[in-house]
């Protein structure tokens, strides 16, 4: 329930920052600085705050980044009133660092939580034994589709409903329903602690060194993440040729821009339905396939004739934006050791961030040098061709590897299990969108 009103109050606050950046400025440039500041710089800093949080032994640390974002939010809706653009980027900044910070650590708790609520006992002991493991990878892939319903249902209304609202009663008002939400979501979550104990400290280097560690030796993760950051980038380019595509290469206006993003958002709670109904199926297939149809999805509009193509080609594309993301969490999750799994977390947030920096450009670039039908072309074929590598993914094999290594092992362990343990298929097991 938190994140769900987390991530609503979230569209309010997205869009009514955009709308009022482009009317005080009418520059596209501007519009696209405030998603670089809000969405991609915080890259550099969330996983060190993840670490800061983790190890903290104070509680409500995790609520403590929820009251700061209500804050934060606060003071943009002020500065609305008194535009200050560099003001605005520099609070955008901070309040989205907090932001990806709170999703990894959010969603690192839900993990624990539903291993635990299913076993109860402390997840790290939960490992070692066939059983135990199997169902806690079944408790993690279920609470990682629960999250993606909810996610995928405000991507569906959330912009809609901020656009009336920012139409009524203007961007300000948006901003402080946003504030209203982080307030909500703060209260709720008082009693969520992510503290998590380090044998070998609890400074934040040392912390961030034991993911990185984790990350070198345990090759299968290595190259997921690789795979899917460059997938990511061709994926994230879409968003500066949207906008251009349905005015003038479909000639559709703001109404038909509106039912492609309607379309996609119908697609990705399909989607994320779909991926919750498919508990047998193998992770690193429905990542593949999520991927895929997303690249697709962009050939689609590169070749739609009519708009009822292009909006067939959005409900594609949010197809696989609902299976994407939970697959790759699942994935990651079942990678990691739980003590690792907040910093992997925020890990994972910073690259769909640093691939947000490094796709708005790749994207504004081909459009300004071709023609958004060949742009899409271009960036849906790369994203395609990346995404054929997550088929050969196996989950499977990952939960032999966890029930290989004792709690206790060393960190060595897990690359000597990953390089003596053959994957098995079909194993039971979460953009910003796109």
């Amino acid at each position: 329930m938190a994140y769900t009103v987390n991530r609503l109050g979230t569209w309010f606050g997205l869009i009514a920052l955009m709308v009022a950046v482009f009317d005080h400025t009418h520059s596209a440039v501007a519009v696209a600085g405030l998603l670089l500041a809000g969405q991609a710089l915080p890259a550099f800093v969330v996983p060190a705050l993840v670490a800061r949080v983790e190890a903290s032994a104070r509680r409500r640390e995790l609520s403590g980044l929820y009251f700061f974002e209500a804050a934060a939010t606060a003071g943009l809706a002020v500065l609305l009133w008194q535009f200050s653009l560099p003001a605005i980027l520099l609070l955008a900044t901070l309040d989205g660092t907090a932001a990806l910070a709170a999703s990894a650590l959010m969603r690192s708790e839900l993990a624990r939580t539903a291993r635990e609520s299913n076993h109860g006992r402390p997840a790290d002991t939960l490992f070692g034994d066939e059983e135990h493991d199997e169902q806690a990878l079944e408790a993690e892939r279920a609470a990682n589709a629960a999250l993606n319903v909810c996610f995928s249902a405000t991507f569906m209304l959330g912009p809609a409903l901020a656009g009336a609202v920012i139409a009524a009663a203007g961007a300000p008002a948006a901003l402080f329903i946003d504030v209203g939400s982080f307030l909500i979501c703060a209260t709720m979550l008082l009693d969520l602690h992510p503290h998590v104990e380090e044998a070998e400290g609890n400074s934040v280097r040392v912390r961030l060194r034991g993911a990185w560690q984790h990350v070198n030796e345990a090759p299968m993760l290595r190259r997921l993440l690789i795979a899917y950051t460059i997938a990511l980038v061709f994926l994230e380019s879409a968003a500066p040729i949207e906008v251009n595509y349905a005015k003038t290469s479909l000639r559709a206006g703001d109404r038909g821009f509106g039912l492609l993003v309607t379309g996609w958002g119908v697609g990705a709670v399909l989607g994320s339905i779909v991926f919750a109904r498919s508990q047998q199926r193998s992770l690193g297939t429905l990542l593949g396939i999520g991927g895929s149809a997303i690249g697709l999805a962009y050939v689609g509009f590169a070749m739609a004739p009519s708009l009822v193509v292009a909006c067939a080609a959005a409900l594609l594309g949010g197809i696989g934006n609902g299976l994407e993301l939970p697959s790759l969490i699942s994935i990651v999750q079942q990678l990691t050791p739980p003590r690792l799994q907040g910093r992997m977390m925020g890990g994972v947030e910073s690259l769909d961030a640093l691939a947000l920096a490094l796709g708005l450009p790749l994207g504004g670039a081909l459009a300004a040098a071709s023609s958004p039908r060949t742009a899409f072309l271009a960036v849906g074929l790369g994203g395609t061709a990346i995404s054929l590598a997550f088929f050969r993914l196996s989950p499977r094999g990952v939960a032999s590897k966890r029930k290989a290594r004792s709690p206790a092992a060393p960190e060595t362990g897990l690359a000597r299990t990953e390089a003596q343990t053959s994957p098995r298929e079909h194993a039971p097991a979460e953009s910003t969108p796109k």
